[in-house]
């Protein structure tokens, strides 16, 4: 089922090479295409292109599929285009006609923005709990050894007497300025490109500041054209706000590595 096929079919060795693991990736996204779909509906009704019977149906039947994917009882059967066909489909297969109209006023391309972004969004929080927790056991590191002394290198040869304490405190402070490109990174993120459509809006009177507070969003991309130029460019800026915490985990793990070589005699403190 290809909802957005044209008239022709390509190849089917061009389609396989061109979406790779796709399907994969989809199933990631499910959930956040489900909850993206019921933001989208409720706003449907609200102007009144949907009644309040078919959005009652439609969100019975979403919630059935978020909790097949939760359940990891989802997937995407063969043939299927993608996680938003799928949907569809399995809501046109129980409601008939009235599981089609979930699309109307939107636009795969603004459907995989708003699933990219919630996804995103998610991970940044997860991301950064993590390391918050890293942060924490650093902090009580250093403390716990500001006085245990440490040989201060310079160029890898001796320099300074230092602390353990010191070198534990410079990685959590590293962190933290790791964090506020994150911070950074998840402001972009967490703004929403619902109703830009294919990318030059919709005719339809939507109401992208309703879908914005259902999908706990901040703010939203006000250009329809921008939010579609975003693609790409939020994941590059997320993705770089990742590397600077990636960075820093690898420059701890190289003086852990030194350290306890005997050229350095320098030998880290368990517990």
């Amino acid at each position: 089922m290809k909802l957005w096929s044209k008239d022709k079919d390509s190849l089917k060795e061009v389609t396989d090479f061109t979406t790779g693991q796709d399907p994969v990736l989809d199933l990631q996204l499910a959930p956040f295409d489900v909850l993206g779909s019921i933001a989208h509906i409720t706003m449907l009704e609200s102007i009144g292109l949907l009644t309040k019977d078919e959005l009652s149906l439609l969100k019975k039947e979403l919630k059935n599929i978020y909790a097949d994917v939760v359940s990891g009882n989802f997937v995407i059967e063969p043939g299927v285009e993608d996680i938003h066909s799928q949907v569809e489909l399995l809501l046109t297969k129980k409601l008939g006609d009235v599981g089609k109209k979930i699309h109307s006023g939107r636009s795969r391309n603004d459907q995989v923005l708003v699933d990219l972004k919630l996804y995103l969004r998610s991970e940044i929080e997860q991301i950064t709990e993590e390391v918050s927790k890293l942060f924490e056991l650093l902090i009580s590191k250093s403390e716990a050894h500001k006085n245990n002394l440490l040989p201060g290198y310079t160029h890898l040869q001796l320099a300074m007497p230092s602390s353990f304490g010191l070198w534990f405190g410079a990685y959590a402070e590293s962190l933290m300025d790791d964090l506020i490109t994150m911070q950074g990174a998840y402001q972009i993120v967490n703004k929403n490109p619902l109703g830009s459509a294919a990318g030059y809006g919709s005719s339809f009177p939507l109401n992208r500041t309703l879908t914005t507070q259902l999908l706990g969003f901040e703010d939203l991309n006000y250009n329809v054209v921008y939010a579609q130029m975003g693609r790409g460019k939020t994941e590059r800026i997320l993705a770089q706000a990742m590397s600077n915490v990636a960075a820093t985990l690898g420059k701890l793990a190289m003086d852990a590595t030194l350290f306890p070589q005997s050229k350095f005699r320098v030998y880290l403190l368990s517990g």
